[in-house]
């Protein structure tokens, strides 16, 4: 079900080649995250001036927001090579001293979703981060004996989408943290059209405006819904994106207004026509759209609350008035006692 969705920010099957294209290669074209952006451009510099390592530095936020493609910038712009990553991938202790046996010095490494990182890894890398070494046992039993490999001195970048599932001794390990916000529809309009130049596309500003407002404040959808409604243009239309195909496009692909789709329709639907608009327990949510409780709470939910159509609380989840709005259904709830009951909890 999540491939099937084109609001999903995660990077589908196939997306990793078609995006590397679209990916800016300096900070100065980088669109959006100002406040992170300008203190690496300062922490950068000063490495640079003094001929050092950029210390390490965990990029943390939702998917989709552009961590990766800024641990690329950075390299390029230090002038040294980067080694990618994944936590899952990096399965013993072995294979991160073979990452880390062929770094010369000031390259970066890039581990994504470093918080998936085995334990077990994770202790090897706290002395390659402090003291650019890897203390390795060698042997089993009375024989066994420790060495230590010296490394070339290099930088670290986490990324990650959970940064409270990071150990406490790795999250203080990092020197430079980076939180990613959301997209403003002003910002993804400018990575609209910068992808639709990049793309060869033809598209017209009220049609950047209406795919930015759909986007869920993250530019993977935004670049992936460009190149559905440009497929529905070349094949329905002449090639040109107007809002008219756009606005078709984007219904038959089951986006609306706020850029929901189906099943997040389908999740307030219930809640309000079985639960009168809350509090329900989120299992019970599960049952009722035949959804696994993880994928309610990772894919789904995060959206809704941030976008005012959901409340979190300690008896269950609540429909907002927002919410009823939005689907064109009578608000039924009382003010005074709803605003005591939604306390919104964490």
């Amino acid at each position: 079900m999540e491939n099937e969705r084109i609001t999903s920010a995660n990077m589908k099957a196939g997306e990793g080649r078609s995006e590397a294209g679209l990916r800016p290669q300096h900070l100065d074209d980088y669109i959006g995250q100002q406040g992170v952006k300008d203190n690496l451009k300062i922490f950068i510099e000063a490495a640079r001036m003094r001929g050092e390592p950029l210390d390490h530095v965990l990029f943390y936020g939702p998917p989709g927001l552009g961590k990766t493609t800024l641990a690329g910038i950075i390299a390029n712009e230090l002038g040294v090579d980067i080694k990618i990553t994944s936590g899952p991938a990096i399965e013993r202790a072995g294979d991160l001293a073979a990452i880390l046996t062929n770094l010369n010095d000031n390259d970066v490494l890039f581990i994504d979703e470093i918080h998936r990182l085995n334990r077990s890894v994770e202790e090897v890398l706290y002395s390659a981060m402090e003291d650019y070494a890897l203390d390795i046992i060698i042997g089993k039993g009375p024989s066994a004996r420790s060495i230590r490999l010296d490394l070339a001195k290099f930088t670290l970048i986490g990324a990650t989408t959970r940064a409270g599932s990071l150990s406490a001794p790795l999250r203080d390990r990092f020197g430079v943290l980076g939180k990613f916000e959301m997209y403003t529809p002003e910002e993804l309009a400018q990575i609209i059209k910068r992808t639709a130049g990049i793309l060869g596309v033809t598209i017209d500003d009220q049609s950047v405006a209406e795919m930015a407002r759909r986007s869920r404040g993250t530019p993977r959808v935004a670049n992936r819904m460009l190149k559905r409604i440009r497929d529905f243009s070349q094949v329905k239309g002449n090639g040109i994106i107007d809002i008219d195909i756009t606005r078709e496009g984007l219904d038959a692909l089951g986006v609306d207004d706020m850029g929901l789709e189906r099943l997040d329709r389908e999740i307030l639907t219930t809640i309000i026509e079985r639960f009168n608009g809350g509090p329900v327990g989120i299992d019970t949510i599960a049952a009722s759209i035949g959804e696994e409780r993880v994928t309610i709470e990772d894919v789904y939910e995060p959206y809704l609350i941030q976008s005012g159509l959901l409340y979190r609380t300690p008896k269950g989840r609540v429909v907002s008035r927002e919410g009823y709005r939005h689907l064109g259904i009578q608000w039924t709830g009382d003010d005074e006692n709803n605003d005591e009951e939604r306390q919104v909890t964490f």
